[in-house]
């Protein structure tokens, strides 16, 4: 069916006949795009042209405009129709007769519309007093009725938007920046808002608004296609969904995905992302250029130099070789030959980064077109610049996009393609993978001062995730793809070896800090023979940490860093030919012996509450400057968690109820330690002692009196544990159809041995831990330490069992254990 025959049976049916042709219409997948769109505007506009020549009569001087993306003729399936009835101040009763005849056909097929009534005059002056308004009328266009006034009233709207452009601009940029810190960036997003976010459909009509202005232009090299990408995704969200929506969730992207026949939902995150890239770069641009034009037109020695005949020239201050700053950007000097200088790219983005500067797009064009291919291997004033621009902190982010906007960054890393725009499903990364690379290189140059090899960490945070695009562990992938790098950019042999242990190991420190026992010598060992030296161990804890940072708020904490930060210690130690210290059964404290005896004097359960602290580090540790004006106040130590110390006879069903309890209370549990004392001599059976360390989830922590006495309750089994977790279990936020991955459980046989180390992987809930405790003491093991580590929904535990006896479990009574552990979980 041809948009005219859409159109005819519209004509010929009525509203009714509307409402079945657009059906028809957005049935049609073979239409979807700029074609179904069009002819959605085009059928809507004959039907409304339908009720206006129905209504009007012999009513003048009244005509009907379709404003912002109406106007636009940017419909999709559930779009608002944005109207604007405009009369000459006539016939008032008339128009609001004629306003009716229109408004009410659209509200009973359930469309949604934005209406008005206004006269030219009440029009302009709502728009002189709301941005939106004015944006919305720039993109006016006829419907039906009075030609003329339409017109009219077109022409005097874009002259006030010309005329006001040096006012209106700087708001319309404002309005852009608020929207974005609100909605956040569209191609960093899991589940993006197409039209609110920075680099979306509101900021694609921006450009156009800066655009008719006259005062700028926006980058026109991809933005058509960007902004046909972000309409065509929005379309088959509608459709998909059957709702007015602009976010795409997670549990709608493969429908939508599948609706625009690609592979599946990475790939349309993928294509939304570069889409946003695109809108969010000609954005950087064109308010750079807005910006540069009104301070040009404010400085009045210009105009004086103009008068007195003479044209003022830019100034022009040298950088680097053939690279000079004018005006507020980086420029390539006059003499500069690309073509003759394969560095000239890497020594203007390391100049731009290092000035804080941003790479006029200009120059980038120029570089992309004419500068050659870098030799292999690089010469080292390529090497050497590429680390300068990595270690510029915050600005690289700023000069990185711009070498990206214009393929420089995958000329110079080929690898580079396969993780640009790579969305990460995880909760925790607040980045797709090449920006959380860049960020992590932005975290490492804050801790260049702290490693003796720069460089290095520099080049191991830019690369440290380039597995990610390949199939498999990605450390295993990365391990090989960084040897390559590593030495087609000039690195010897021995720092391609370093690089490639440090992408290999990057999560080593962090995974084995939050889930094994620091105190087993084989943990130690583990890590050094892994680590080889303790210069490498230097640059993995600088990388551990601005990884880390670099991932988002939940992947770092003090207690995250105060367990590398012990791990290291332990493991440098072990590489400076000290061998880790066999654990023993030390005698216990003074409190811990006051927690036993107080506990065999009641027959219950004694607990203490001691928050735990470490000192700030100093400013030499980080890199840096000492502060000036006078000496700064000594820091608060900063929180690391409180310890939990319980002293309870030992009886059955320990673990489950004090974890139990401990998740009624909303507090997290990180790491628990069991250990037996014996009762004073005379006295058959012993006191377990649990030392635990726990955070509040929010709010202050509980009173220990009030944690004791619901121990009590659940240890004689007078307080139903199970329920009351049941019950916070039905009201834990989840997202709606989107089932969690199942849970794992694995041994570590080699991980320990004193013990054996189950490990468990699955989505984090209250009460986790305790449905973990009552499935292992169904087991009949004993637990003799706990490490929990939660990233995001997703929960590691890691459980040092023993048989009753105290030994390690048989390889098959492990596995049984395992299979234990993961069918109650599945329970």
């Amino acid at each position: 069916m041809t948009s005219t025959d859409v159109t005819n049976e519209a004509e010929d049916s009525g509203p009714g006949g509307y409402a079945a042709a657009r059906l028809r219409l957005l049935t049609e997948g073979a239409r979807s795009g700029p074609p179904r769109r069009a002819a959605l505007a085009a059928l809507t506009d004959d039907w409304l042209a339908g009720l206006f020549a129905a209504g009007a009569g012999a009513l003048r001087g009244v005509s009907l405009v379709a404003v912002g993306g109406y106007g636009r003729g940017e419909l999709s399936p559930r779009s608002d129709l944005d109207l604007l009835l405009l009369h000459d101040g006539g016939d008032d009763k008339a128009v609001a007769a004629l306003a009716d005849r229109l408004w009410y056909p659209v509200w009973d097929l359930g469309l949604a519309l934005d209406h008005s009534v206004r006269t030219p005059g009440e029009a302009r002056k709502t728009a002189g007093e709301d941005l939106k308004v004015h944006l919305g009328l720039l993109d006016a266009r006829h419907l039906a009725g009075d030609l003329g006034l339409t017109a009219s009233l077109r022409t005097a709207v874009l002259a006030d938007w010309r005329n006001q452009a040096p006012r209106r601009l700087p708001e319309l940029r404002e309005l852009c920046a608020e929207r974005a810190e609100r909605q956040g960036e569209l191609q960093f997003l899991l589940e993006p808002d197409l039209k609110e976010a920075r680099g979306g459909l509101r900021d694609a009509t921006a450009l156009r608004a800066v655009a008719a202005s006259w005062l700028a232009d926006a980058p026109r090299e991809g933005l058509a296609d960007a902004r046909r990408r972000l309409l065509d995704v929005r379309d088959a969200l509608h459709l998909a969904t059957g709702r007015a929506t602009d976010r795409l969730a997670l549990q709608e992207q493969d429908q939508v995905a599948a609706e625009l026949g690609l592979l599946d939902a990475d790939t349309l995150l993928r294509q939304v992302y570069e889409a946003a890239r695109v809108i969010s770069y000609a954005g950087d641009v064109t308010w750079r250029e807005v910006g540069r034009v009104l301070r040009a037109r404010s400085v009045r020695p210009r105009l004086r130099a103009l008068l007195a005949g003479g044209k003022p020239a830019p100034e022009r201050s040298p950088l680097a070789e053939g690279v000079v700053e004018q005006d507020g950007e980086v420029v390539l000097a006059r003499t500069a030959r690309p073509e003759r200088d394969p560095v000239l790219p890497l020594r203007a983005a390391a100049a731009a980064a290092q000035a804080g500067l941003p790479l006029s797009r200009y120059a980038v064009r120029r570089l992309a077109a004419g500068a050659g291919p870098l030799p292999t291997p690089w010469p080292a004033e390529a090497r050497e610049q590429l680390v300068t621009l990595l270690g510029s902190g915050r600005p690289t982010v700023q000069v990185w996009e711009a070498l990206e906007a214009e393929g420089l960054v995958t000329r110079l890393l080929p690898d580079w393609e396969r993780v640009r725009c790579r969305p990460q499903r995880n909760a925790v990364h607040v980045w797709t993978v090449d920006r959380h690379l860049i960020e992590t290189a932005v975290r490492a140059a804050g801790f260049a001062r702290r490693v003796h090899r720069p460089d290095l960490l520099l080049v191991a945070a830019l690369l440290h995730d380039i597995g990610k695009g390949w199939p498999g562990d990605h450390s295993v992938a990365g391990e090989t793809i960084v040897r390559d790098v590593a030495a087609r950019i000039g690195f010897d042999r021995a720092d391609t070896a370093v690089l490639a242990t440090l992408v290999r190991h990057h999560l080593l420190l962090v995974e084995t800090a939050t889930r094994r026992d620091l105190d087993d010598p084989v943990t130690v060992r583990t890590v050094a023979e892994a680590v080889g030296t303790e210069g490498t161990l230097e640059l993995l804890h600088a990388l551990t940490e601005a990884d880390a940072l670099a991932t988002g708020p939940a992947a770092w904490s003090s207690w995250r860093g105060s367990l590398v930060a012990d791990l290291v210690k332990r493991v440098s130690a072990v590489l400076a030919g000290d061998p880790p210290a066999e654990p023993e059964a030390g005698a216990p404290t003074a409190e811990q012996e006051r927690l036993a005896v107080e506990a065999f004097r009641t027959g219950g359960p004694v607990l203490a509450l001691r928050a735990q602290t470490e000192p700030p580090a100093a400013p030499a540790q980080t890199g840096d400057p000492a502060p000036t004006g006078g000496a700064a106040p000594p820091a608060a130590p900063e929180p690391l968690g409180v310890e939990l110390l319980i002293a309870v006879p030992d009886q059955p069903g320990v673990l489950p109820a004090v974890a139990g309890v401990l998740a009624m209370h909303r507090l997290t549990v990180r790491t628990a330690e069991l250990r037996s004392l014996p009762l004073p001599d005379g006295v058959d059976g012993t006191v377990l002692l649990l030392d635990w360390r726990v955070a509040a989830e929010y709010g202050s922590l509980p009173q220990a009196a009030r944690l004791r006495a619901d121990l009590v309750r659940a240890l004689d089994g007078t307080l139903d544990i199970a329920a009351r977790l049941a019950e916070r279990d039905a009201a834990y936020p989840r997202r709606r159809g989107v089932a969690p991955p199942p849970p794992r459980v694995t041994g570590a046989p080699a991980a320990s041995r004193l013990a054996t180390v189950i490990e468990v992987r699955a989505q984090d809930a209250p009460g986790l831990l305790y449905r973990l405790g009552r499935a292992l003491e169904a087991a009949g093991v004993r637990v003799r330490s706990a490490h929990a580590s939660t990233l995001g929904s997703n929960a590691v535990d890691a459980f040092y069992v023993t048989g009753p006896e105290g030994a390690r479990l048989p390889g098959e009574e492990a596995g049984d254990v395992a299979r234990a552990l993961e069918e109650a979980l599945r329970g």
